[in-house]
């Protein structure tokens, strides 16, 4: 039996999880979804605890449940004693995928990292074309946007553009997340070094995607890399210009509802700013989901649970729209690349903010 280095780096975490009555049950997506006492924060945490311990085997069904969580951090908002099962379980993920008792699914996105990496600098050069030599800065879209919502790249980088007041171009490389919740530690380290020498490149780093953010923010320090450039994102950079917003003729007459993504919110921390942005975008307060701000809802697309667990993701996004249309639906806004891709393939018609940005902004 093995003894994994999960028991020692996160001993009082996992501890304080698995003797807990399992007050924030209610609080995690997955859980929810599956009514599954296994997927709770409770069951994870505790099944990560036995396997580290030696008490169970490190195989499939044990470890699986590491890849049941989106990463929202919504049980930590519930927790007492502001307990992170979403960072604990993330990098347990990188134990037992060293072992190779990580999900095929997962293996899967692992071996696929260089394609996707040259699916997503084409992408980019389609939507960007020729660069010029000297640009005010690199902004660093993500790869959901790039390969997935092109359009919203697009407009991403023109937001950009006019907040810097001068050419940008759009950072290649990938800042790592899809290795890291796939339990590749040792290829998120190496994607982060990639970004940081492509970084150094430009005078200024601009991030769009709040998952691409936190990950430079704080995930790549976990593994030892520091960026070259301070991150800075976008949405703040807008947050400091809304006096050169206009009001948007199109969300006039409409009800504006804002899903906050988790890696923005519980995050990074980013609450008031969107709200603040669509309030001048349309000229109105954003209408909200019954749960908001640190307690708002996940929408499915987070820590590749559309891949290891895609009817579950499924069903969170399924009934995100539900209440967002029992409430009375409207626009559907959100300002993160996999979260706008979730509801999209559910069937809602959702805008994302950096698009609304780039119109809103004075030419």
């Amino acid at each position: 039996m093995l003894r994994l280095p999960i028991v020692a780096t996160h001993k009082r975490a996992l501890e304080t999880c698995v003797y807990c009555p399992k007050l924030c049950r209610a609080a995690c997506p997955v859980s929810n979804a599956e009514a599954s006492e296994t997927v709770t924060p409770w069951g994870k945490m505790s099944l990560t605890y036995f396997a580290g311990r030696g008490d169970v085997p490190v195989e499939a069904e044990h470890t699986a449940p590491a890849w049941a969580c989106t990463g929202c951090h919504a049980c930590r908002e519930k927790c007492d004693h502001r307990n992170e099962p979403a960072t604990v379980l993330v990098e347990s993920r990188a134990d037992f995928f060293a072992r190779g008792a990580a999900p095929k699914a997962a293996m899967d996105v692992v071996m696929r990292t260089q394609a996707r990496a040259s699916e997503t600098a084409a992408a980019l050069d389609a939507i960007e074309g020729e660069t010029p030599r000297h640009v005010a800065a690199g902004v660093l879209v993500g790869c959901s946007y790039a390969r997935k919502n092109p359009a919203v790249a697009k407009d991403a980088l023109a937001a950009a553009a006019k907040l810097v007041g001068g050419p940008v171009r759009a950072i290649r490389s990938c800042c790592g997340l899809p290795s890291l919740h796939a339990g590749d530690r040792e290829g998120f380290r190496v994607a982060a070094e990639r970004l940081a020498a492509e970084v150094s490149e430009v005078p200024r780093l601009l991030v769009v995607d709040p998952g691409c953010a936190r990950a430079t923010m704080v995930e790549h320090a976990r593994v030892g890399v520091t960026m070259p450039r301070e991150p800075e994102l976008l949405l703040d950079l807008a947050h400091a210009a809304q006096d050169r917003l206009r009001v948007l003729p199109e969300l006039a007459g409409t009800t504006v509802r804002w899903h906050a993504p988790c890696q923005l919110g519980r995050g990074l921390g980013r609450y008031d700013e969107p709200r603040a942005l669509l309030a001048k975008m349309s000229g109105k307060q954003p209408a909200t989901f019954q749960r908001d701000r640190e307690h708002s809802e996940c929408s499915g697309a987070g820590a590749l649970l559309p891949v290891t667990r895609p009817r579950t993701s499924e069903a969170i996004a399924d009934a995100r729209i539900a209440e967002h249309k029992a409430r009375g639906g409207g626009l559907l806004v959100t300002a993160c690349g996999s979260s706008l891709r979730r509801f999209r393939s559910r069937g809602e018609a959702a805008e994302d903010l950096v698009s609304l940005l780039a119109r809103a902004l004075a030419p």
